[in-house]
């Protein structure tokens, strides 16, 4: 049965009501960005949000391995886990607008495969080696905690390969288009066929630009800024472009010097104008519950185990009014769509 999880910013005095309001339209798990300059912290509003819910799984979506040391994020982790009872999952990427906010370079694929393993370790409750320093989370020797699932989030070859070596749960931030998906999940399958590791030990899954709603233009227009969003992370700094599509490497070649990461995930950066109508329909699901259907069916049928939806707002501040009202419009999908794939 595939997954269903909606990616929603943390907002204090909404997350743990909308966590509420997501469980019962049926999502199995609420993931919340740790971009600390754009939206408050993850942590403590997914531990506000484990009181209000019983089945949702609650993490990051996503952390990176640059603006917390890893025993931080550890720790911060095994809180949440203790706190929700076994619900807690640890969305990571290279990261993006949470270093770029603060001036700094985001990780590296290796840089990041270390920060995993570290994680893991310490999620063990194992000594890990800093620099000479043997490091433990010494409050597990009282508290039991079951290690945290970590979901690589990835989107260029290399780092799609590094997420199926040493990830729980892998979830492809490669746009929409069925042929991205096959292609990431080529990339993948073929990872596990030189390893060996079995298909069977880790969830592959997709975040998917989908916006549901009976307006097919209004849908259009909803997800424009997330399809730029997830374009710029195919065109990030220095990244290959030889690998995309025609549709997908002008755009993201754009991206690379237009972005204007001061508007990042929101409606009103000027990089939007150079995304047509045309690249909105290709890159992203958007449209009536019957056409988000079909064109989900499309890529679950690739193999995905999961699928985080990056919906769209139709309210763009404040913040907390922002969330939930891409909540309520997320009910279309979840609804509609979702049951279909149950």
């Amino acid at each position: 049965m595939t997954e269903f999880g909606i990616v929603m910013e943390a907002s204090p005095g909404y997350t743990a009501r909308l966590a509420r309001e997501i469980e019962a339209l049926g999502f199995d798990l609420l993931l919340c960005p740790d971009t600390q300059n754009l939206s408050p912290d993850p942590y403590s509003q997914l531990s506000l949000a484990a009181q209000t819910t019983t089945r949702l799984r609650l993490g990051t979506g996503v952390t990176n391995p640059v603006t917390r040391d890893v025993a931080v994020t550890a720790s911060a982790l095994a809180t949440l886990q203790a706190e929700s009872v076994g619900r807690a999952i640890c969305g990571i990427g290279r990261g993006d607008s949470s270093t770029a906010h603060i001036g700094i370079r985001n990780g590296t694929t290796a840089q990041l495969r270390t920060y995993v393993q570290r994680l893991q370790a310490y999620g063990r409750g194992e000594t890990v080696d800093r620099d000479g320093t043997a490091s433990k989370l010494r409050w597990f020797d009282s508290v039991e905690v079951a290690p945290v699932p970590i979901d690589i989030a990835c989107t260029g070859p290399q780092t799609i390969a590094m997420a199926v070596d040493v990830g729980d749960r892998v979830s492809f931030a490669v746009g929409s288009a069925p042929e991205r998906i096959e292609w990431a999940m080529g990339v993948a399958l073929a990872r596990l066929a030189v390893t060996g590791r079995p298909r069977s030990s880790l969830r592959i899954g997709a975040y998917v630009n989908l916006v549901c709603d009976p307006d097919e233009q209004r849908a259009i227009e909803l997800g424009r800024m997330i399809s730029g969003m997830v374009a710029h992370f195919a065109g990030m700094k220095d990244a290959p472009l030889e690998h995309l599509p025609p549709q997908l490497k002008g755009i993201a070649a754009q991206m690379q010097t237009g972005y204007d990461m001061k508007q990042h995930a929101r409606e009103s950066g000027a990089h939007l104008k150079g995304v047509p109508d045309d690249f909105v329909e290709w890159f992203s699901i958007c449209g009536p519950p019957a056409k988000c259907r079909a064109r989900l069916q499309e890529l679950v049928r690739f193999g995905l185990d999961h699928v985080y939806q990056l919906g769209g707002s139709p309210v763009a501040h404040p913040h907390g009014p922002r969330q939930a009202a891409m909540v309520e419009q997320a009910r279309l999908f979840a609804t509609e769509v979702m049951p279909h794939f149950r």
